[in-house]
């Protein structure tokens, strides 16, 4: 081979080797880009356990499922605040996805149904010892009894005057869980969609309930809550996308696990909760049903 065909031959080879190493440097580049994107987004996950209340009663007769006593859960506040959580407000994590900071144990408790006896009970025990939950109240009870005037812990309702009372207290957060879905209706529970009710029909119905909601929210508490509390935790295959259309920025179902929430808008929806039932210390619920550190 002629010493003109050796330099074009290693000229040749340089070239390849040296598009070779661009193509390594390329791949080695793209894959740190990766894990580095997959680092931060670990980074800024933090686990949100939240609690599922719904009744307080002093009553044992009532005790179970959806009801506990007043000292079950002042137990529970006690136990969390001995071990170091703090208490936050659906309004601290839509602040997190957008910046802000949490607490280094966040957790969240949350009532549903609005019933009086939370006003009666856990309010004043909220106020005792300075920590936060969360209620959603069903609009159409809240109207019935602000018109009655009717008070009992064992059937009422929060009226509205009562949850402003909580809110203006920057303790208690209101959230929207229906106008009047919260009951089995045509065949279908909370806000599902009906058996044969054609999809048009669904979104015009679950929209105009929950709007009705809000507006009432509105126009009684001065504020449109921020997430969607669905009844029974219930819902069909369009739902959420019909909650994120209405401007929703989270939902709380009632599936027991705990949420990763990180700095993506997105993890905000479905949030998992356990349910907080009668009868078992508050260790026993939070460490080995809920699996939290103590």
């Amino acid at each position: 081979m002629k010493s003109g065909q050796n330099g074009r031959l290693y000229a040749l080879v340089r070239l390849d080797l040296r598009l070779l190493l661009m193509g390594l440097l390329t791949v080695l580049l793209g894959t740190a880009a990766v894990i580095t994107a997959r680092a931060m987004a670990g980074a800024g996950s933090v686990d949100i356990p939240i609690v599922m209340y719904h009744s307080v009663l002093k009553d044992r007769a009532y005790h179970g499922k959806y009801v506990i006593s007043p000292a079950e859960f002042e137990n529970d506040i006690l136990y969390l605040k001995e071990h170091g959580y703090t208490t936050i407000l659906m309004e601290d994590l839509i602040n997190y996805t957008n910046g802000g900071e949490l607490p280094e144990k966040p957790i969240l408790l949350t009532f549903d149904d609005g019933y009086y006896n939370n006003y009666l009970y856990a309010f004043e025990l909220a106020k005792r010892y300075k920590v936060k939950f969360v209620i959603s109240p069903i609009g159409r009870y809240a109207d019935q009894y602000s018109e009655s005037g009717e008070t009992n812990a064992y059937y009422t309702h929060a009226t509205w005057e009562q949850l402003r009372e909580m809110t203006g207290s920057g303790l208690v957060e209101v959230q929207n869980h229906s106008y009047d879905m919260h009951r089995q209706q045509g065949g279908a529970q909370g806000a599902k969609q009906r058996p044969g009710e054609p999809d048009k029909d669904y979104r015009e119905r679950l929209t105009s309930d929950i709007s009705k909601a809000q507006e009432a929210f509105r126009e009684n508490l001065g504020k449109a809550p921020s997430t969607f509390t669905y009844p029974f935790g219930a819902m069909s295959k369009s739902t959420p996308g019909i909650i994120k259309e209405l401007g929703f920025s989270a939902s709380l179902i009632c599936r027991e696990k705990i949420s990763a929430v990180t700095r993506d808008p997105e993890s905000l929806y479905g949030l998992g909760r356990f349910l907080r039932e009668s009868g078992i210390s508050s260790k026993e619920f939070f460490e080995k049903r809920m699996k939290l550190s103590p």
